[in-house]
């Protein structure tokens, strides 16, 4: 990236800036990942999680960025961000209040949809937050040490409100992050909660090998084999359908406009990494509650929601599915577009303007959606199978190795985009300045 390089940042002030507070909130959020619930028995409790190592423990772990291991006032990370933006944008097909005031309501309109998602994030965070209390309330060491050191409403009460403020503490971090920093900011603290976690994964594969439990071959094949992911990742996400657009020739006076050819650039996968991530918080929440409590109805709903088992990665591969196509729809209106084209005077060539452009749109759209959807799906089944097979942490898995690139190239991009606007502001501003003399 030429124009992403140090010296064009250090050259900018304001993107150094943004980047200082970028960097700056995110370490706000590793302290508070260290910062444990009150009453939990912090022995106890790291004996039980060896004994559920390789559960979707692991899973949940790495998107709360290590805060469940410990319980701390992080431990239910962004998920429930997550989830009440899946329901509040579910609704937004349903209710046409909603749909009218997050599309023509404008900056207000996006303004309350963004505090009815808060709204949510609170009241499913508190429920969630008793869920876990109960949950750890019944859980023991293998040495049968109570986790909890006082069980009873008064420690459910205090981890509910605790769990419910880190979560919104984290909420206020990633807005901030977006609005004072640089990136998307749930997505970034998302990444930085996988990327802490890959030197202590290298480490435990390297126990691995040398207690005899992992082949160093098979070692050296899984890390060829996730470089081999990661560049496979790099392509599909730069990956694009140029659709032709044909503008047509208009006279004004005595001079001729028009007539230049450019694309229509849709990509491979529209929806990013949005699909797995929302998959996995609809997946991982009911299955650990599964895990936290000693119910045996419960423990056989955790056996059919184990990361190997055929119907969990069915399911998983369901709603990858589902909001590929979903969130798509959400940010690609192809009437918009149809229209927009229409009015510019532009054309796809051989195809009609208006309806006709925007079935044709929705054709090509759903099947670059289909095979997105196929790639993410095979991407994101990689860790069940590793850890099933070869006993790989989390870390080295497809669905981390899918956020962590897709995350970076984003925050790449909008630097580049960033850099690339403030040097056409300059240029503007030099011109202005010679008109005026």
């Amino acid at each position: 990236m030429a124009l992403g390089g140090a010296d064009n940042i250090a050259r900018s002030p304001e993107l150094t800036s943004k980047l200082l507070w970028t960097l700056g909130l995110l370490c706000c959020y590793r302290l508070g990942v260290h910062i444990p619930v009150p009453g939990i028995d912090a022995s106890a409790l790291a004996h039980f999680f060896e004994s559920a190592a390789g559960t979707l423990f692991g899973l949940f772990d790495m998107f709360s960025g290590g805060g469940l291991k410990n319980v701390s006032v992080f431990a239910l990370g962004v998920m429930p961000y997550i989830s009440s933006s899946i329901i509040i944008q579910l609704l937004q097909v349903i209710s046409p209040d909603l749909k009218r005031m997050a599309r023509e309501e404008g900056q207000a309109g996006r303004r309350k949809i963004t505090q009815y998602t808060r709204y949510g994030t609170v009241l499913i965070t508190l429920l969630q937050g008793l869920g876990i209390a109960i949950g750890l309330e019944s859980m023991h060491s293998p040495l049968n040490d109570p986790v909890v050191l006082q069980p009873g409403w008064t420690f459910r009460l205090v981890t509910m409100l605790t769990l419910t403020a880190g979560t919104i503490c984290i909420m206020w971090l990633g807005e901030q992050i977006t609005e004072r920093g640089i990136g998307n900011g749930i997505s970034l603290i998302i990444f930085s909660g996988i990327i802490v976690g890959i030197p202590g994964a290298f480490l435990h594969s390297l126990q691995l090998i040398k207690a005899g439990d992992m082949n160093i071959l098979v070692a050296i094949l899984l890390l060829l084999f996730m470089l081999a992911v990661t560049a496979g990742v790099v392509f599909v996400e730069r990956a694009q359908r140029r659709v032709p657009i044909q503008y047509a020739k208009r006279q004004i006076g005595r001079k001729l406009y028009g007539g230049q050819t450019t694309h229509l650039p849709l990509r491979v996968n529209t929806a990013g990494v949005i699909p797995p991530i929302f998959a996995s918080s609809l997946l991982l929440f009911p299955a650990t509650l599964a895990n936290l409590s000693t119910a045996d109805w419960l423990k056989r709903v955790s056996a059919w929601f184990a990361p190997s088992t055929v119907g969990y990665n069915l399911i998983f591969i369901a709603l990858i599915f589902f909001f590929c196509y979903f969130y798509t729809a959400i940010v690609f209106d192809t009437k918009d577009v149809s229209e927009n084209l229409k009015k510019s005077g532009g054309f796809i060539p051989g195809i009609r303007p208006g309806e006709r452009t925007a079935e044709y749109l929705d054709g090509v759209l759903s099947r670059l959606t289909l095979w997105g959807g196929v790639y993410i799906s095979v991407i994101s089944v990689l860790p069940m199978f590793l850890i099933s097979q070869f006993n790989v942490p989390f870390y080295f898995g497809g669905t981390s190795i899918l956020i962590m690139v897709g995350v970076a190239m984003d925050f790449m991009s909008q630097i580049e985009s960033y850099l690339i606007s403030r040097q056409y502001e300059g240029l503007m501003g030099k011109t202005r300045v010679k008109g005026r003399a």
